[in-house]
């Protein structure tokens, strides 16, 4: 499911469930449309509760955590904009016979309409503030929570004709519901029914401006697939957020885990200095969908920078076959390149991959896609890409170039902020 799926088609149940309960004749008016927009905005932020969640059956659904949480932000950007319509326009006609679901006094009616607004907008801008600390801003989004009750509040006292027995308020009911549920075990239930386990830094190793962890399970380690992530947290003051990495290692008999990281934002910076042998970790795994395509004539690996993660982890699993088919394009920064391209070369060469090492600009890239669509059905070329944004614009690009279908191109969001 894609985001715009999302949005547009909760938009369009909204809708027709709530066209349903008035009269034909008041349709096209602004108090219909500012009814439409306030409650599609209410299901937007129960649907954006649930999905914060990180339920598998939710990730299943989208395709991989980085497009559920691709989708609550879109979700709540829209949220906004539709609040604001309704704030400002009155959604309510004579003709409606509208009546409260729950009974509060004129004041606090009002009082609650406003404190909902505020609230959706509080949650929005301190989600896409980026220049917030993500530690200050982890606990501040926290607050999404008791301030969806508020929203939902909103909605129970005002004037409307939605019932609760209508289609109109069993749909938004069901939404909040979803919402408060998954909400509540986000916040009081997620840190001790989703952690994998427990583990133990065993090796630490920093190389230009990258650490490479490996850890070992101090119980039974989790199950994952090559190229599949998870959330690392420290047992240590000031390293205790949990923060989304690639696992840079295939499945080991005993369980060992390796991350590559790249120093980048606050906490990473802090990992890099305070990170020693004898550290446990919390471990919440595993997540992602990132997974080698099952037919291809041929395919193109391509990890920019820390990136190459997952690539680590597809050479190193040695379940995998047809291997042959396969070329591993490395682009990636000289000064800053970890692993050293030689000993990437070396991973490839063992597996039968192909290697391209791609250290500035994209023409190594760009001949190595035109060269694979020249010796194979470019509509049986697959793309798997890990890397920055700028990089992936540019092989969409390539890829038009080389009439390389845009449908063939798998990636993960690398934000989830």
């Amino acid at each position: 499911m894609r985001t715009w799926h999302t949005i547009v088609g909760v938009l369009l149940i909204t809708t027709f469930t709530l066209l349903m309960e008035i009269p034909s004749q008041t349709w096209l008016t602004s108090a219909t449309l500012s009814l439409v927009l306030g409650s599609a905005a209410l299901a937007y932020m129960a649907l954006s509760c649930l999905l914060s969640s990180r339920w598998r059956w939710v990730e299943r659904l989208f395709g991989g955590l980085d497009r559920v949480y691709e989708t609550h932000k879109w979700l709540g950007i829209w949220a906004l904009a539709f609040a604001s319509y309704h704030l400002v326009f009155k959604a309510n006609l004579d003709e409606w016979n509208s009546v409260p679901i729950l009974e509060l006094s004129k004041y606090w009616t009002r009082m609650v309409r406003q404190l909902s607004y505020v609230a959706l907008g509080l949650i929005v801008l301190l989600a896409l503030n980026r220049n917030i600390p993500y530690s200050q801003w982890r606990w501040w989004h926290k607050l999404s929570g008791p301030l969806f009750l508020v929203v939902i509040l909103h909605w129970l006292s005002f004037k409307s004709p939605i019932a609760l027995d209508n289609p109109s308020g069993i749909w938004l009911g069901l939404l909040c519901v979803l919402g408060v549920l998954g909400a509540l075990y986000k916040l009081l239930l997620y840190p001790f029914l989703a952690k994998a386990g427990e583990y133990q830094v065993t090796a630490v190793r920093i190389e230009r401006n990258s650490l490479h962890l490996e850890l070992i399970p101090q119980g039974r380690g989790f199950p994952f697939k090559a190229g599949q992530f998870a959330f690392l947290a420290m047992q240590e003051k000031g390293l205790r957020e949990p923060h989304p990495f690639t696992i840079a290692s295939a499945q080991a008999h005993d369980g060992r885990i390796e991350f590559v990281i790249r120093a980048l934002g606050d906490y990473t910076q802090r990992l890099h200095k305070q990170v020693k042998v004898g550290m446990l970790a919390d471990i919440y795994a595993p997540y992602g969908r990132f997974k080698r395509p099952l037919q291809a004539a041929r395919e193109i690996w391509i990890g920019g920078g820390v990136g190459i993660s997952p690539f680590i982890a597809w050479l190193q699993d040695q379940a995998a076959g047809q291997l042959d088919r396969a070329t591993l394009v490395y682009c990636y920064n000289p000064s800053r390149a970890f692993p050293s391209v030689d000993a990437l070369q070396g991973m490839a060469q063992a597996r039968g991959v192909g290697f391209v090492a791609n250290s500035g600009g994209v023409e190594p890239l760009a001949q190595t896609l035109k060269r694979a669509a020249a010796e194979t059905d470019p509509a049986q070329i697959q793309i798997s890409f890990c890397g920055p944004k700028g990089l992936l614009g540019r092989v969409r690009e390539l890829m038009h170039e080389c009439r390389i279908p845009e449908a063939n191109l798998h990636y993960e969001f690398f934000e989830f902020r």
